[in-house]
């Protein structure tokens, strides 16, 4: 009858796995992968249909795409032409060239939008020579994605200002690390428009914008600066990772927005949905992506409006990310200023840090997603960063980082593997009580508590080296899932990229097929070593006596091997050598309090009919003649220092069988 449930237990805990990893793979894999495909092909098409429309038409305040905030007395935005492609777009009007020891690229002098930022360090695969990072694009092209700074007229003004078309004059050809570049625009009406940019030795853009009114009346002028991205791009899709509309408005705090969930604000003005934060003090705005970002970032000691938009405008959607200054009153004769910064770069730890540090930009390490664990993720990243710098190699950092982990928590985990030693001593007296009181759980835990008190044992206390390593686990996955000081990062062998699962596969023999099998079976060497482990760390310890309980723990290892084999190769590799550890460790501790590990013989049971002996305890659970529990008797027994006599043992297992016999 046992067997019989067993063996249903065992199916269904089979079919309940399968059925698990066929939904994943059907209600999130495949509808993820098809959304992507869809928002793809529906940017492709917008843009061709941007590409065939005509071009020059005025805009209206505030609705056009990449238009300045919107205030009373804007000048309107005229659209620009749309080019085919990329290069088209960048050839088709004056340029002046970037060039730093990170990124590359151009700023467009028509406009004076910095549009064109490539990034020199990193590239789309692990292959050295394969293209570098594209992370800005002209507005005249496809997947546009720029910034622009400027003034924004007060209400009842009617003075022209620079915009999308004004074609600026610089002083240089081209901008680097030590030599800025000074835009100038004279509007013909008594106004001289200044802008001086530089850009530091990462992805850090300074820009001062200046003004002198030679007129003979005053004007009133608000600074503003946007980030702007025509399209919706494709994203991963994370539930660990956020993608979109990204800042950090003075008291407010974090504030992030999906593409999708600013679509859904309410309308802001004609055709625009969004969120504004009004009387702001410090912070940033902009739109973030994996590893890249683009923040503009206002003075930090003067008020602003942030605002995150969505704007439909044909078949396309463009999502901005602006502030607003306070505004500037220039006299004649007078002259104003206003400082802002622009940050278009990788979401390097050192430098995201630095900028908040030396730059005062408010919570500007928020551009980063440490998660819910940050007080776990950020420690960490700067240990392992620490040790890595040590020994070159970021796989060998996590493997250091896991042993000094475990050196953390040596006294914790100490306590528990005694306690777990301790239950598997007086697991018989266990086993004894439940039989006893098999028809009264209420004496039944009265009697198990009695005996854990006797013996100095927490039940609980193997719980917990499992409930410390969750957050240490997520907050691992966090840093190499999001820092890109973790990206392409190689191991040793055929791990040429920790942040990305293992490529082999057992379903293929690992790459001797030639054909690759579907997401869900994909499960390379180091999730088979981090099974094998999980395995033999379940086995050590006696085997459950409830079947459902001793079902789950021989098939978790399954599950879990299955699980991670799509998750990056540097936890896979954190996860089995922790395994490797606790085994050494619970195997040490196991031996030092006289306890037999169970490994081999649980093994061997796994191939056997016959139920193994230390849970067949019939000889041991018959209620005798006296009231007096058996389990005391055999608990002396059993957990004293001494083992029974083989005389002694022979009687007490015939006794209870003779008076079967009567």
């Amino acid at each position: 009858m046992i067997m019989k449930e067993d063996n249903r237990n065992l199916l269904l805990a089979i079919t309940l796995s399968v059925v698990v990893l066929l939904g994943w793979q059907y209600f999130y894999g495949m509808p993820q992968a098809e959304k992507q495909k869809q928002i793809a092909q529906q940017n492709q098409q917008a843009q061709s249909q941007q590409a065939t429309q005509p071009s020059g038409a005025p805009a209206a305040p505030g609705t056009a795409p990449g238009a300045a905030p919107a205030q009373p007395g804007q000048a309107p935005v005229t659209a620009a032409p749309v080019a085919a492609t990329r290069e088209a777009a960048l050839a088709a009007g004056p340029r002046l060239r970037i060039d730093t020891p990170k990124i590359a690229g151009s700023l467009s002098l028509t406009g004076a939008r910095i549009d064109d930022v490539s990034l020199k360090a990193y590239h789309e695969t692990v292959d050295p020579k394969s293209p570098i990072i594209v992370l800005l694009s002209p507005a005249g092209g496809p997947n546009a994605y720029y910034s622009d700074f400027g003034w924004v007229a007060g209400p009842g003004a009617n003075v022209p200002l620079p915009n999308a078309n004004t074609v600026w004059t610089a002083d240089s050809e081209v901008l680097t690390a030590a030599k800025p570049v000074t835009l100038t625009w004279d509007n013909g009406q008594g106004l001289l428009f200044k802008r001086t940019i530089s850009v530091d030795d990462n992805a850090m853009f300074s820009i001062r914008d200046e003004v002198e009114n030679k007129g003979a009346s005053a004007v009133s002028l608000y600074p503003y600066g946007q980030v702007v991205r025509v399209g919706k791009p494709t994203t991963l899709g994370y539930y660990v990772l956020h993608e979109g509309m990204i800042g950090s408005l003075g008291e407010q705090g974090l504030q992030e927005y999906t593409y999708d969930a600013i679509d859904k604000e309410p309308a802001l003005g004609s055709a625009t949905h969004g969120k504004a934060w009004k009387d702001v003090v410090g912070g940033f705005v902009g739109i973030t992506d994996k590893y890249w970002a683009a923040a503009a970032i206002p003075d930090q000691g003067k008020k602003y409006e942030g605002r995150y938009s969505s704007v439909q405008t044909g078949a396309v959607r463009t999502y901005q990310a602006d502030f607003l200054g306070e505004a500037v009153n220039v006299a004649p004769g007078a002259s104003a200023s206003a400082a802002s910064r622009l940050f278009a770069g990788a979401k390097e730890v050192a430098a995201i840090d630095g900028y908040e540090k030396n730059q005062g930009i408010k919570r500007f390490e928020l551009m980063i997603d440490w998660g819910w664990f940050y007080f776990i993720t950020k420690p960490m990243f700067y240990v392992m960063d620490w040790v890595y710098k040590h020994v070159g190699n970021f796989g060998i950092a996590i493997l250091v980082v896991t042993v000094l982990l475990k050196g953390l928590f040596f006294p914790l985990a100490n306590k528990s593997y005694a306690s777990m030693a301790k239950m598997k001593a007086v697991q018989p007296e266990m086993l004894a009580i439940r039989e006893r009181y098999a028809d009264d759980k209420m004496k039944q835990q009265q009697a198990l508590m009695e005996l854990y008190k006797t013996q100095k044992i927490n039940p609980l206390a193997g719980c917990w080296p499992v409930l410390v390593q969750i957050p240490v686990f997520f907050a691992l996955y966090k840093i190499l899932f999001i820092t890109i000081e973790m990206r392409h990062a190689p191991f040793y062998g055929w791990i040429r990229d920790l942040a990305a699962p293992d490529p082999t596969n057992l379903f293929n023999l690992f790459g001797a097929l030639p054909f690759t099998p579907p997401a869900m079976l994909h499960l390379g060497i180091w999730p088979i070593l981090m099974g094998v482990t999980m395995f033999v760390q379940m086995k050590m310890n006696p085997e459950p006596p409830d079947p459902v309980q001793k079902m789950m723990f021989t098939w978790m290892p399954v599950f879990f091997t299955f699980l991670l084999g799509s998750f990056p190769a540097g936890l896979v590799i954190y996860w089995t050598w922790n395994n490797l550890l606790s085994v050494t460790q619970q195997g040490f501790i196991m031996r030092k309090h006289g306890v037999k590990i169970e490994l081999w013989d649980n093994i061997k049971g796994m191939f056997s009919k016959k139920p193994a002996a230390s849970v067949v305890a019939k000889p041991i659970v018959e209620k005798p003649a006296t009231d007096k529990p058996v389990a005391k008797v055999v608990a002396a027994k059993s957990v004293g220092k001494k083992k029974p006599e083989p005389a002694a043992a022979a009687a007490a297992s015939e006794k209870p069988a003779n008076s079967n016999e009567k």
